[in-house]
This record gives structure tokens, sequence and C-alpha cells, in this order.
């Protein structure tokens, strides 16, 4: 089975007609979603099975929640989103009414065995961003199991904030940079092209949109894509984030240089622009940003 981030599929979003279809998911040991529609004073999750409602209690929220590795916020933040989970059993609430009693946690536990513990770096995978910091952005890699995306690992061109490149809820590829015992950490960055297929995209003469990331002494560093930068000559009155149109001056592959002009400058800040993907295999060993014969050489070596 291949285990997704929490609310990518949609088919383990089921409604139940009666206890005994919900009994035979739980015979079958099936993974099912459901909206948190209530996290309770005990931080149990309440979710509508349709049929019955279904709660997961507070220790099997989560993996980690037991051994206090993961706070109760990991709970509270999961009201109106979707969650997974497995049928363990079933008992009767004060009014006689049927309860599920549902497990996370081991659909957590199982992705990893199943799952997780099989990347190798170097493999590509789905996952949808959960939360940003100034530091990275966390990911969901699969049955709301958490890993980092370190800010230097979100794109080439360097950026100050992670909502400067990515939005909570969005779905991603990523690539494994680094495997340890207790923690996964992927990039981004490797997935987005090299310089060559970036630079593709504009020719000198052209007249196009950037941001600004960076204001030196100079000059100014524009963003025409978030593996691609070009510097345009200092000017007053600007600021980083901000949305500017450039005219492109001249595109130098073996110094890896975009020179630009800036035309216009907008008062308002950019908005994270849509990804696009320059690999569409599972796996990569190598990735070299820089073209070959450049003068300074770019690159990822995810054998070592």
């Amino acid at each position: 089975m291949k285990f997704y981030p929490e609310g990518k599929n949609q088919e383990l979003s089921k409604q139940f007609d009666s206890v005994d279809e919900l009994k035979e998911a739980m015979i079958q040991g099936e993974v099912l979603e459901s909206k948190v529609l209530l996290c309770d004073r005990e931080h149990n999750l309440h979710v509508d099975l349709g049929a019955v409602r279904g709660i997961i209690p507070r220790v099997e929220g989560a993996v980690g929640i037991d051994d206090g590795s993961v706070r109760d916020i990991a709970l509270i933040s999961k009201v109106n989103k979707s969650v997974c989970f497995t049928v363990m059993g079933f008992q009767r609430d004060i009014y006689d009414n049927n309860l599920a009693i549902l497990s996370r946690r081991a659909v957590q536990q199982r992705c990893m065995n199943e799952y997780l513990n099989h990347l190798v770096v170097g493999d590509i995978i789905d996952a949808r961003v959960t939360h940003l910091e100034k530091f990275g952005a966390f990911i969901d890699i699969g049955a709301g199991v958490n890993a980092l995306i370190p800010i230097d690992m979100l794109s080439v061109s360097r950026i100050g904030h992670p909502n400067e490149r990515l939005t909570e809820g969005q779905n991603i590829k990523v690539v494994l940079r680094k495997k340890e015992p207790s923690k996964l950490t992927f990039s981004l960055k490797e997935l987005l092209g090299n310089w060559e297929e970036n630079a593709q995209a504009f020719a000198s003469g052209e007249t196009v949109t950037g941001v600004v990331r960076s204001i030196e002494d100079y000059g100014v560093f524009v963003e025409l894509a978030p593996n691609l930068a070009g510097l345009a000559e200092p000017q007053e009155n600007l600021f980083v984030g901000q949305q500017v149109v450039v005219y492109v001056k001249s595109v130098i592959p073996a110094k890896m240089k975009i020179k630009l002009v800036i035309v216009e400058a907008f008062d308002e800040i950019a908005k994270p622009a849509p990804l696009t993907y320059y690999i569409n295999d599972n796996h990569m060993d190598f990735w070299q940003y820089s073209p070959d014969g450049s003068q300074k050489q770019i690159y990822t070596d995810f054998s070592v």
C-alpha cells in the first residue's frame, strides 16, 4: 500500500450507512480518513463516520504523543483537517450510543514500517506543506508523519521566509536529502530545474516580471523563477519581495549570469509562484545546477 499525505487521497474518505459496514472495514484493516470535528478537553479527536461518531483517543492521535516527543498542539491543530485512521473497536457512550474507537497512530506506524523506513537518499515522493517557520517548511510525507525542508533547500534563489515560496496546504514533490535514524530531511530545489533549463524561458530583449530578492550596493537581485535570478543595476525605493517588471539585457551561460534592467516596480509584495518540476522520475542520484564549463560548479550528489 502507498501512503499519501493526509487529505490527498480522497478515496479514503467514506461515510458508512451502518455499524456493520464499519466493522467490515475494521476486519479488513482499511485505512480511512475524515475531517476532525472537535478536539475535546482531553485532546481526543472526534470525527463523523456517518452511521456513528468516531473518537481517536489522545494517545492514539499520533506517534510520539505517548512519550511526549510530540506535543498536544499537534492534535489541536487538526480540527477541520483530514486525518487518517483505522478502526480499533466499538464502545457505548453515556447515552448508550455506539462509538467507533479509532487509531491514527497505528496508520502512522504502518506508514513508517512499510514505506518511509524503506526510502533511500535521492527518492522523490509526494508531500503536503503543513506549517511554515522562518527556518523551513514542515511537510506531511505520509499519514500525517512530519519532516522538514530547511529554507536553504527550498530553491536556489534565496528567500527570507518559506512563505515566499510555499503556502500551507500545498501539495508538492520533494527529494530525500538526508536520512537519520530519527529524522528525514527533504529538499525541493533539485526538482525545480538547473540553470540552463530555467534560463531557456528567457531571452535577451524580452521584458518579463520578477521579484526583488536582495538589494546590494552593487545591484539588485531579481528572481525570475525559483531557481533563477538576475542582477539589475542599483535603483532607489525598492524593497525585498517587491514585484517588478524587468528588461532582459543579456544571458551569459558561462558565468550563470543574467543582466537585467528594472522597468517598473509595483507596491504589492509578490505571491508564491506555481512550481514547475523538471524531473518525472522517482529517484535521482546526482543533480548539477551549473552549465558544463561554467566557472562555478554547483551540484548535489545524493550518493554521498
